[in-house]
């Protein structure tokens, strides 16, 4: 299933990249922003799957309204002539690093476990 999911992602990814093909510079900063808000929000889906307490409501919801908020931010930051944005995105990297280190442990706890049952049998 997850397998299928990325396959129907990366396909829909290419033929809006062929039917889109260029961002407007004035858009990008928001694209950006949004990007980074959702990658945060799947490393902590992946990590909360991790220790067994993942939620979709949550997961879906945190996707799609922290990347609304992130871009707020920027347009605020805009129209102030303040970079609010740098905020929002040390929050997020910071949280996706934590998120990722969670992943990272649990895989490199995972691999010697499956060697000793290897050598057992």
């Amino acid at each position: 299933m997850m397998i299928l999911t990325i396959i129907i992602g990366s396909l829909i990814g290419v033929l809006l990249g062929f039917l889109m093909p260029t961002i407007p510079y004035t858009a990008s900063k928001y694209l950006a922003i949004a990007i980074v808000a959702a990658l945060d929000s799947v490393f902590g889906g992946i990590a909360s799957h991790i220790k067994k307490n993942f939620d979709l409501k949550i997961f879906v919801s945190g996707f799609f309204v922290n990347a609304v908020i992130a871009m707020l931010l920027t347009y605020l930051g805009q129209k102030l002539n303040v970079d609010i944005y740098l905020a929002a995105i040390i929050v997020f990297v910071g949280r996706m690093f934590n998120n990722l280190g969670i992943i990272r442990r649990y895989y490199l706890n995972k691999i010697p476990q499956k060697m000793s049952e290897k050598s057992k049998k």
